[in-house]
């Protein structure tokens, strides 16, 4: 079954965003290693599911990207993907949607994640979260997350904005794999242990 991964960066205390939700704190430390694991996730999937602040970033920044040949090879190539990939917005209000390949969604969200995990014709691939705190923090609570993909920066911020903020329940997660990389990032692949449904009442 297709699954829903959300990939996120993190600083050591586990901060998505510093205090005034800036991002710079990870920019730097990004490299070709990592943009080499980067894309081999992207392979897997073929929809990103967005909330509409990183949707809106992403838009503005990737389509730059495809057409600015001062970018790395790799960005390119990268964006390339991104911008061919099928992007479904998460959003009660956004109207206009700029990047190539997107459609909105609304509603239960239980509901747009059952649809959007049918299965397809074809090669079986996910469903990827990128930043979207706020959509992530209720796909979370409700259960919907399979994997998490954890980029974890050697940088403590001290404040900002927790990723894991206190759901409903715990949650048991089981250490798949981990990649540590040239910046000093480690990459870690963690599998939701899934709460068995209960048996029907007869």
């Amino acid at each position: 079954m297709r699954k829903v991964i959300v990939s996120m960066n993190l600083s050591l205390d586990g901060f998505m965003s510093g205090r005034q939700r800036e991002l710079d704190w990870h920019l730097g430390s990004w490299g070709s290693d990592m943009s080499e694991r980067l894309t081999r996730d992207l392979t897997g999937a073929d929809t990103l599911l967005l909330g509409r602040n990183t949707y809106e970033a992403m838009a503005a920044y990737w389509q730059q990207v495809e057409i600015d040949s001062f970018f790395p090879r790799e960005d390119i190539a990268y964006a390339v993907m991104l911008n061919t990939t099928q992007k479904v917005v998460y959003s009660k209000t956004l109207d206009v949607l700029p990047w190539s390949n997107s459609r909105r969604a609304k509603g239960d969200l239980r509901r747009v994640v059952a649809l959007l995990k049918e299965p397809r014709p074809g090669p079986e691939k996910n469903i990827l979260v990128y930043g979207s705190g706020q959509l992530v923090g209720a796909l979370g609570d409700l259960g919907l997350v399979d994997e998490y993909h954890l980029w974890v920066h050697p940088v403590v911020l001290g404040q900002g904005m927790p990723m894991f903020s206190g759901g409903p329940d715990k949650v048991s997660m089981t250490l798949e794999q981990m990649q540590t990389f040239k910046s000093g990032v480690v990459w870690f692949r963690y599998i939701v242990n899934k709460k068995p449904s209960p048996a029907p009442v007869a």
